[in-house]
């Protein structure tokens, strides 16, 4: 059927790309699982820290202008560090990716080299073979990293303006100051 069909094909596809297109999937499900845990601590998690910190904050005793700027410098930080969490991950993975396509075009180019150097230039199908692995590694490698480039720019974007807010929300109290 057709789900048989789109796993054969997938698997032909696979073994055509060789063990580097093996590298890319798992780096690329790596990233994807980073950045769907991203989104998902943004908008379930975040929200909730934000408020317990939020309820620390206001329950604090009063105390002088320079113990209350340092607290709330510190609840900023601990915001930042927790929204800044496995982005630097999700940048690397993003980076290696075309690195890894072009891994995968270099084997394939010394794949098509040896057929070369044994068959000469009369076996196509052999040389074929290298050529396609060189461009399908290519392909793949790019093509997620693109992926990875987009989410890892709207991550830290959407990581800053919720930090913005919060240090918005702690506010000093006039009696403070």
């Amino acid at each position: 059927m057709l789900g048989q069909k789109l796993l054969n094909d997938f698997s032909e596809l696979m073994m055509q790309g060789g063990w580097v297109l093996f590298a890319i999937l798992i780096a690329t499900l790596i990233l994807w699982w980073l950045i769907l845990e991203r989104y998902l601590f943004l908008r379930f998690s975040f929200p909730g820290l934000c408020l317990k910190w939020l309820a620390d904050w206001h329950n604090e005793s009063r105390c002088d202008l320079w113990h209350a700027k340092a607290k709330r410098q510190y609840y900023i930080a601990v915001a930042g560090e927790n929204l800044q969490q496995n982005l630097l991950m999700i940048q690397t993975i993003t980076m290696i990716l075309p690195l890894l396509g072009l891994l995968g075009t270099v084997a394939g180019m010394i794949a098509t080299f040896d057929v070369m150097s044994v068959f000469g230039t009369g076996n196509i199908r052999g040389m074929a073979a290298g050529i396609s692995q060189a461009l399908i590694t290519t392909m793949a490698g790019l093509m997620a990293a693109l992926s990875g480039f987009y989410f890892n720019a709207n991550l830290q974007e959407r990581a800053e303006q919720e930090k913005q807010r919060f240090a918005d929300k702690l506010i000093l109290q006039r009696s403070m100051e």
